[in-house]
């Protein structure tokens, strides 16, 4: 009877203990889930934000294109301001000869005239000629790098965008009775799999899955690949756990310089610092707004490329910048401050050139200091901005609106140089 009633009481005692551990578990799910809701109703504030911000720089086309109108006109105005000056200049010095020549009389009308055009001639053609062309050049000239900040500055103005970074990974299990073996005797193997990845395995009602969370997009790899070899192997315990992330950890270290090395040789970036390749391969491991942020990378770095050589900038500079510009993402979660200047700071670090840190510092900011920079940060927008890029979410709506507004401000913005570059053509 005393054997009874002590099983009855160790098996009370654990049906309350494993009560108390869902109930823990319960509210610890609640307490994410709640973190989580908050995180989306900040980030749609912010959506709403940038959308009343969107249709101020609506108007910015608009300035632009009536700024290229005023731009003709002066100079079509100053042209004939010229032509005019050299008529009353003309006309001037023949009426003083004229007069001098009709009161000396020993000219006809006739000898009068012929001699009055071939001194007026003589002494306006050279100065005539050489004004006319010093204007031309410098009206061409001018006309050209305006089309070009125009351009770039017309594109940039109209790029916005928005990230929503994954920080949950769900990896299939082959049954539920999965989820008993990786917690574990008292929990043992789901704390020996946390401390060796740094990530938090969830373990909730969610019918074979278990989630891994995590703001490092590398460890949640790492993690995935242990627990699904753990889960395909069967033997799940401290010391194989160790030993599989182990594993993991040399192979997502292979993978991530080989993306790195690839992306860079794609592009066509040359003599990039080690460290600098292994980042750029962290980046496959990153998603901003469902978008993987390597394969976002090469595309910017292609559309920079292209925008460079259209409108004359450094096509090397706009390309390496492109490539580079969301570096500082591979690090956002370990230093602090923007994923801009991070990149910036890590490149200028690694012997990147200094055209290319500013357009990496600079490709989210307002106010840009190079033509290369303007054309990166166009090219970031316009890649976000490709149907299909990134996923559709609750705020598919507004991320359409501007992406249809972004297309009528391109068109206005190539339709605003060529009419500079017809402007030059002109002079």
């Amino acid at each position: 009877e005393d054997v009874a009633d002590e099983r009855r009481a160790i098996i009370i005692e654990g049906k309350e203990e494993a009560l108390k551990f869902r109930t823990d578990a319960e509210a610890e799910i609640r307490e994410r889930r709640s973190e989580v809701q908050e995180n989306v109703e900040r980030r749609a504030t912010n959506l709403e934000r940038r959308e009343r911000k969107l249709s101020d720089k609506e108007k910015t086309v608009s300035e632009l294109e009536h700024s290229l109108t005023e731009l003709k006109a002066k100079r079509k105005q100053r042209l004939q301001e010229m032509k005019q000056e050299h008529k009353q200049q003309q006309d001037a010095m023949r009426s003083e000869q004229l007069t001098k020549l009709e009161e000396i009389g020993q000219l006809s009308m006739s000898d009068a005239r012929n001699e009055l055009m071939y001194s007026a001639e003589q002494e306006i053609e050279h100065d005539l000629a050489i004004r006319y062309r010093d204007f031309e050049e410098q009206a061409r000239a001018e006309a050209n790098e305006k089309a070009r900040n125009i351009l770039a500055l017309a594109i940039h103005r109209f790029a916005a965008d928005v990230v929503s970074e994954a920080t949950v990974t769900t990896v299939q299990l082959p049954s539920d009775d999965m989820k008993g073996r990786l917690i574990g005797r008292e929990g043992r193997n789901i704390r020996a799999i946390e401390k060796a990845t740094g990530v938090d395995l969830i373990i909730d009602d969610t019918p074979e899955a278990v989630t891994l969370s995590c703001f490092d997009p590398v460890r949640r790899e790492i993690a995935r690949l242990a627990v699904t070899n753990l889960v395909s192997d069967g033997r799940i315990h401290p010391a194989r756990i160790e030993e599989m992330v182990g594993r993991s950890e040399k192979e997502v270290s292979e993978l991530i310089w080989k993306s790195g090395e690839e992306a860079a040789l794609e592009v066509g970036v040359r003599g990039l610092h080690p460290d600098i390749v292994r980042l750029l391969g962290r980046l496959k491991y990153r998603y901003s707004y469902g978008e993987n942020v390597l394969q976002h990378s090469i595309e910017v770095a292609h559309l920079s490329s292209m925008i460079a050589s259209e409108v004359g900038a450094n096509v090397k500079v706009a390309m390496a910048g492109g490539l580079l510009h969301d570096l500082g993402k591979a690090l956002s979660h370990e230093v602090e401050g923007p994923h801009a200047e991070i990149g910036a700071d890590i490149a200028s670090k690694h012997s990147v050139a200094k055209a290319v840190c500013t357009c990496i510092a600079e490709h989210h900011d307002d106010v840009m200091s190079s033509t290369e920079a303007f054309i990166v940060s166009a090219a970031d927008a316009i890649s976000a901005a490709r149907p299909g890029s990134r996923r559709d979410t609750a705020e598919n709506y507004i991320k359409r609106l501007q992406a249809w507004k972004k297309s009528g401000a391109h068109l206005t913005a190539w339709r605003s140089a060529t009419l500079f570059r017809r402007a030059a053509k002109c002079a």
